[in-house]
């Protein structure tokens, strides 16, 4: 099998795991959830948990694939810890469910970026009735899945080049295009008739909109438990690829600030456009705009940008090139956790565990891609697949991080962490801090996601966020 691989240097790294945390979760769920929980004060608390319990998490993953020089699935057997290997099955799970229908979600965003970009050139709108096109899309015979194959088949692309040929260049090239093209979009965004009063929507603390500051933790803790890639054996894998000399804390704190960073400009993106809108006499208020959820990117926004004249299709087009690279680096890494286990596990090739996980995800997300159309009479526990999938790993994931604290904190010891952060020399001065989070109140608060997550299935209003 020969040398494991490695990045290049901290940088690369930094840019790998920021570019997976920077996913289609940052761009329409972080906006609503602010503005559905009192604007600034959302953003305070998820910024508050990002740099304590998300840091913690993060240096938690990072240290043990390092440490171990093994991908999720093998690594805790490495670490002289048998008896846990069933965590790293389970933590292979996550990547190996979600990463199908993923790769449906990417092709839908694939589909955006085409139908605007078309109609960006030819100076019209792809489409006068935005809730039609999506529902049309999704039902159509072959038309997701095809979709599915293209968004795939990019990722693989990648995959298969290696992590230094592969992941380190793309990333090299989608992370920095997505900021600045982000950034360029937030400062045109703020130059809108009307922008001023949907920024101070968004930044200004509303408290009347979170009274129940239990759901707003909740809110902003699921948020940033799926935003950073936790529990999905992606850290882990991505550690294990990690230089010695490397400092684990600045990389985390770097993954965080990235993360954090891309989230609250997808606010800037979205929330000021929709003010906009709905001010402009739409019938819809901004509350009910903006809680459109899922759909808020596939039939509300493009019925905001619809509303923008002659500048709309071209808002489309450079959103969805936005969404499009997120979700391109968030299925690479994914993808990487599953082949990085395969290899690990079966000590095969790359190019071998790039053609087997493949066939499972494109044969996996067959059921998603269809399940709106030729299979939407299927139904799991009477959900369609895409939505079953996805309720599952929502539960099945903070279990894995849960698990994770509890091995790190009382199985493998906080002193073996703290050790591995050591190792580029640095001083850690949070040795306190770290032990108390990961033996007790990260434990704690991710079971609450759990028990939130339950009773959003079981439709108890009072838990849902």
């Amino acid at each position: 099998m020969g040398a494991r691989a490695s990045w290049s240097g901290q940088l690369a790294f930094v840019l790998a795991a920021s570019a997976s945390a920077i996913g289609l979760g940052n761009l329409w769920r972080f906006p609503y959830l602010a503005a559905r929980y009192g604007g600034g004060v959302f953003i305070a608390v998820y910024l508050s948990l990002s740099l304590t319990l998300g840091f913690v998490l993060l240096v938690t993953e990072i240290a043990i694939g390092r440490y171990a020089r093994q991908s999720q699935l093998t690594a805790f057997g490495v670490l002289g810890h048998p008896k846990w290997n069933f965590l790293g099955v389970l933590a292979t799970l996550v990547p190996l469910f979600i990463l199908p229908y993923y790769n449906v979600i990417g092709g839908w965003v694939f589909r955006y970026f085409a139908a605007y970009a078309g109609a960006a050139f030819a100076g019209i709108a792809p489409t006068a009735d935005p809730k039609a096109f999506f529902g049309a899309f999704v039902g159509a015979p072959w038309a997701p899945f095809a979709a599915m194959c293209a968004f795939t088949a990019a990722v693989v692309a990648v995959i298969v080049l290696g992590v230094k040929n592969g992941i380190e260049r793309a990333n090299l090239v989608l992370v920095p295009a997505l900021l600045a093209i982000a950034v360029a979009l937030s400062v045109y965004v703020a130059t809108l008739p009307g922008a001023g009063e949907g920024i101070r929507y968004y930044l200004v603390p509303d408290f009347s909109s979170c009274d129940n500051i239990g759901k707003v933790m909740l809110g902003a803790m699921g948020q940033m438990f799926y935003s950073l890639s936790l529990a999905m054996g992606i850290m882990i894998t991505y550690g294990s690829y990690m230089l010695r000399r490397d400092s684990v804390p600045k990389a985390a704190v770097r993954i965080v600030a990235a993360d954090t960073f891309v989230a609250i400009l997808s606010g800037f993106m979205i929330i000021p456009v929709v003010v906009v809108f709905a001010s402009a006499g739409a019938s819809e208020g901004v509350r009910a705009v903006i809680d459109a959820g899922p759909g808020l990117m596939f039939e509300t926004l493009p019925k905001v940008f619809l509303s923008l004249g002659t500048a709309g299709p071209w808002f489309g087009l450079v959103f969805f090139t936005i969404v499009l690279f997120a979700a391109l680096t968030s299925g690479i890494s994914m993808m990487e956790a599953i082949v990085a286990a395969v290899c690990d596990f079966f000590k095969t090739s790359r190019a071998r565990s790039v053609a087997v996980v493949s066939v499972w995800s494109v044969a996996v997300g067959a059921l998603s891609a269809f399940g709106y159309g030729r299979w939407s009479s299927l139904r799991f526990f009477g959900l369609p697949p895409l939505d079953f999938f996805d309720t599952s790993m929502n539960i099945l994931t903070p279990i894995v991080a849960a698990l994770i604290c509890v091995f790190a904190g009382w199985i493998l010891s906080p002193k073996r962490i703290l050790a591995e952060c050591q190792r580029s020399g640095e001083r850690v001065g949070f040795r306190l801090f770290y032990v108390v989070m990961v033996r007790f109140v990260a434990p704690l608060l991710i079971i609450a996601i759990v028990v939130s997550e339950v009773c959003r299935c079981l439709k108890l209003g009072g838990w849902s966020i």
